[in-house]
């Protein structure tokens, strides 16, 4: 777009006063220049007051939904740190909250030029005044100067009257003079005045719901600065209320200042959580959900507080097992109330839905196909294949028998001695897909999902894009098939509907989620297309209908309900490895730490 049809548009934007418009003229004059001729950053100063931050709002109100300038992140920058920054940019920019080392680093392998708006850089800092994270200069040294002094990254950023970044050789917009006006007990206020306009339950405790949101701001800070400094913070970080409805970038600033006391594993629960409890989009209800998934299996006592304000959200935490690396689960076919997990070593074993109590290894013989022909089997001991399988995806026939995927992209049964029928089924199915390997590279198996407990069916994806339903209860000589994508199939599972329809579901490495109806052709184009890489697929057919979770690798888990279409989002607290789905809406979770269980409302999954 050149700087005339930016300048013929403006009617059309959102309006500015005449003492603002020959600033707005400059500063999309400034983001329309594609030449490079312009500076890559452009100072917006002034003193309070002068109209620095309605100008930016304008301007980005402006570029939403017009062709020619691309806003690609706005990150306000009042009472945040280089890390809260790091984590919101990260997420604007589609990465994920990030570190700001790992920030740079993803940043300078974007191909796309950057537009960046930082308004507030001047209110910038949190925590403790002698820590640097509460000196905006210190976001300036490890976030910003680095971002621009990559050749894609533009910015405009609001700086007040500061001299945060140099003015040589940036386009400045100095606004000058202003009306400064009051921020309603504002950064200045003593705590106790604060806290004297938080509204009080009946029962005489702070309702921080009700609380005005300058006073959330900035009653940490007013605390820090209290006389008897110890009271006042220790009172805020005793009280849940606070804890879901303060200031989150504020709290991660203070408590990661080791000096500061914290009642019980505080401290440990909210770094765990922090990325997501500082994110924009997140309400009370989901920090409250969110604290207490970090807390279940950290901190019994904080986690009881929460649990009544978490299970006011659509979805909360039920149960955790830590310390158990998950590779792979799957529902128990006839026993819906088990689910069966693989860890990192390839032991297998079996936990109970609704409490995650262990109930039993899995025990059998590894059996594979080579050339066609039987291999002897290899035992391993209790619940553990031998040392050459580990595995990444499973399909259990049943209690006993297991159809495993090897890292190596081989299929492996699982089975006890006593059940040839099984070794049967299992390694006809094995043995299918190792033949098809032999004649091309494209028939290697690249995902393995199941059924759940209606099937039970093995759902079988390979490098060549296409998609394999086979029966694990009984003999089949051949899986139905289709070609479901044009890209290496990464995970799949499937799902019968109570109209006895057989729904499959595929991501690819393309980013790509398809459904395919198993006696039909694939729907034309994707559920869902991402620039992220699914890591894991589940699926069932809740009370409220088919509902099929996506696990991302940015952090999010959407759960689509298929007959609306509705997608809701559900935030990741660590990388997802494995996912299963129980029809009464219990999301089961496998990650490298551990395995916890998520009770979702299913009514709310089909709400927009």
């Amino acid at each position: 777009m050149t700087v005339g049809a930016v300048t013929a548009d403006i009617a059309s934007w959102p309006p500015i006063d005449e003492a603002g418009r020959p600033f707005g003229q400059r500063l999309l004059a400034w983001a329309a220049d594609g030449s490079g001729a312009r500076p890559r950053l452009c100072l917006v100063r002034g003193a309070g007051g002068s109209g620095k931050s309605r100008l930016l709002a304008w301007f980005l109100a402006g570029t939403v939904e017009r062709p020619g300038i691309t806003v690609h992140a706005t990150v306000p920058s009042e009472g945040l740190t280089a890390e809260t920054f790091a984590w919101e940019l990260g997420r604007q920019l589609g990465y994920g909250p990030q570190s700001p080392a790992r920030l740079l680093d993803q940043v300078a392998l974007d191909e796309r030029p950057l537009l960046l708006l930082v308004p507030d850089l001047h209110r910038a800092g949190a925590g403790p005044a002698d820590l640097p994270a509460a000196a905006p200069q210190t976001l300036v040294a490890e976030v910003l100067e680095p971002l621009l002094s990559l050749p894609h990254v533009r910015a405009a950023v609001e700086v007040g009257d500061r001299e945060l970044l140099p003015a040589d050789g940036a386009e400045v917009i100095d606004l000058g003079g202003g009306t400064p006006y009051s921020d309603l007990q504002g950064a200045g206020t003593p705590y106790p005045e604060l806290l004297a306009a938080v509204p009080h339950t009946s029962g005489g405790r702070p309702d921080w719901s009700r609380a005005p949101d300058p006073v959330r701001r900035h009653i940490l800070d007013a605390a820090l600065r209290a006389g008897d400094q110890g009271a006042a913070v220790r009172d805020l970080l005793t009280d849940p209320g606070f804890l879901v409805h303060g200031s989150a970038a504020a709290l991660t600033a203070l408590l990661a200042d080791e000096r500061i006391p914290v009642p019980g594993r505080l401290r440990e629960v909210w770094k765990r959580a922090a990325p997501e409890l500082t994110a924009y989009h997140t309400d009370s209800a989901e920090r409250a959900a969110l604290l207490h998934t970090a807390a279940v299996d950290t901190d019994p006592a904080l986690a009881a507080y929460l649990q009544p304000l978490a299970e006011r959200h659509w979805w909360t935490t039920a149960w955790a097992r830590p310390g158990l690396a998950v590779s792979a689960l799957a529902l128990v076919p006839g026993e819906e109330r088990r689910v069966l997990a693989t860890d990192a070593t390839g032991r297998s074993r079996t936990y109970e839905v609704d409490s995650g109590a262990p109930a039993g290894a899995v025990a059998g013989a590894v059996r594979g196909a080579d050339h066609g022909a039987d291999r002897e089997a290899v035992r391993g001991d209790a619940g553990f294949p031998p040392s050459f399988v580990r595995p990444d995806s499973v399909a259990p026939r049943d209690a006993r028998s297991v159809l495993l995927l090897d890292r190596s992209g081989a299929l492996l049964p699982l089975v006890p001695e006593d059940d040839p029928t099984a070794a049967f089924v299992l390694g006809h199915i094995a043995e299918h897909h190792g033949a098809a390997a032999l004649a091309g590279e494209e028939s290697q198996v690249s995902a393995l999902g199941n059924g759940g407990p209606q099937g039970p069916y093995a759902v079988v994806g390979d490098q060549g894009g296409r998609v394999h339903v086979w029966s694990l209860h009984e003999y089949q000589d051949t899986p139905r098939t289709c070609q479901v994508h044009e890209h290496p199939v990464t995970a799949t599972t499937c799902v019968d509907t109570a109209d006895g329809l057989t729904l499959t579901f595929s991501a690819a490495s393309d980013g790509s989620v398809r459904l395919w109806e198993a006696s039909s052709e694939p729907m034309p184009v994707p559920v869902q297309q991402r620039r992220y890489r699914v890591t894991a697929l589940g699926a069932a057919d809740t009370p409220a209908g088919p509902v099929l979770a996506v696990a991302w690798s940015d952090g999010e888990l959407h759960l689509w309900h298929v007959l609306s279409g509705t997608v809701r989002v559900l935030p990741l607290l660590r990388p997802c490895t494995a996912l299963s789905l129980t029809p009464g809406g219990r999301l089961l979770v496998g990650d490298p730490e551990g395995l916890y269980a998520v009770q979702l409302r299913p009514d709310a999954l089909r709400e927009s």
